[in-house]
């Protein structure tokens, strides 16, 4: 699809553009400006910068137009610009013409090659024009296994009461995607759904993040700001990863989930909130407990339910239709006119694995394999 193709709902194809980068196992994802040039390559310089020994310092360069232009900064191991024909019988052929010190015109959804990693213009998401995130729970959630069936009846029941919840699983299960429904189906579903990841920030801004902090609080604190506690007021404070908690803080949040109270950094005057309290880890808190690193009233006060999601490898029947679902979106973000299908054999090796990495680590095979398909099928 060109740049003046519509797509979409309309918004889709005015989307901002951005690079799909597959290099080796990982896939990565740049964005693009509206008009300008982008220098792509191994060194620190780079505007786009590729960790692959294969991609020279200063490999090629990407015009971004109308139209769009890719051209080579005379690499060491070329850049391929990749076309796709349709000839008479129904395979689709895929063909690669070297550059040279040269440019090439390429669409948006065409693939081209830097030495050994391959690249995509696509276009990136775009989300529904409403206000502020409401955490509304996707109407997409694949939901086939027996446990994950029961798991969302659980999930539902406890949605309905004021109590605390905690969400226990591996890593890339789908725990973010639970607290979200839990949000939805409750009564606050019409308030705030906020976010922390716990592990994400360091502890000297973590608590401003948390608490918020009133004018003067430090240096640079030019206005008093609320926190994510504050911002939550009226809905639900999810905490991703709250075994990552230092310990400083976990007696802060403590005395917020006893008195609901919060106290802003630079504050004397504690000011109450009414949210709900959802929180997720893959460790074990029971042990991270008896070796000291998490506090045992903090987890009593967290865990009223705990729900917990089971592995890829425990819900087999789910791979399939998530990994059909990561494929059309994928192929829509890259612009791409349809989705080619995965072929059984293809389907047989994805369901014999055994996803250490979860539904991320599905996902990020299927997007890269969407970047990589050149046929009608994706294949083993």
């Amino acid at each position: 699809m060109d740049e003046g193709s519509p797509g979409g709902d309309g918004r889709e194809s005015c989307a901002p553009l951005r690079l799909a980068i597959v290099a080796g196992s990982t896939i990565a994802f740049a964005p693009l400006p509206p008009r300008g040039s982008v220098v792509l390559g191994r060194e620190e310089g780079c505007d786009v910068r590729i960790d692959d020994r294969s991609v020279s310092r200063r490999h090629a360069a990407l015009h971004v137009g109308p139209p769009l232009r890719v051209e080579d900064l005379g690499s060491a191991n070329g850049t391929f610009v990749g076309e796709q024909q349709l000839p008479a019988v129904t395979a689709r052929t895929h063909r690669l013409r070297r550059l040279s010190r040269e440019s090439a015109e390429i669409v948006v959804g065409e693939r081209f090659n830097l030495g050994a990693t391959t690249v995509v213009v696509g276009r990136a998401p775009v989300g529904p024009a409403v206000e502020p995130d409401r955490g509304h729970a996707p109407e997409d959630v694949v939901v086939r296994a027996p446990a994950m069936v029961a798991l969302y009846e659980q999930a539902a029941r406890a949605a309905r009461s004021p109590i605390s919840v905690l969400i226990l699983g591996e890593t890339g299960v789908g725990k973010e995607v639970l607290a979200r429904t839990l949000h939805a189906r409750s009564p606050r579903a019409s308030g705030p759904y906020v976010e922390l990841h716990c592990a994400a920030l360091p502890p000297s801004l973590l608590e401003g993040e948390l608490f918020g902090h009133e004018k003067s609080a430090f240096t640079g604190a030019s206005q008093a700001r609320p926190g994510l506690i504050e911002s939550a007021d009226g809905g639900t404070l999810f905490l991703d990863e709250i075994g990552e908690l230092p310990l400083a803080f976990q007696v802060k949040l403590l005395r917020v989930l006893e008195d609901r109270k919060v106290l802003r950094l630079g504050g004397r005057t504690p000011r109450r909130v009414d949210l709900r309290f959802v929180a997720a880890t893959n460790r074990d808190l029971e042990a991270e407990i008896a070796r000291g690193a998490f506090r045992q009233d903090l987890y009593f006060r967290l865990n009223g339910i705990s729900l917990v999601v089971p592995p890829l490898r425990e819900r087999r029947d789910e791979i399939a239709p998530l990994a059909r679902k990561f494929l059309e979106e994928a192929c829509r973000h890259l612009d791409q006119r349809g989705a080619p299908r995965i072929s059984p054999d293809a389907l047989g090796v994805l369901e014999a694995y055994s996803w250490p990495g979860n539904v991320r680590e599905l996902r990020n095979v299927i997007e890269r394999a969407a970047v990589l398909c050149a046929g009608e099928s994706v294949l083993p």
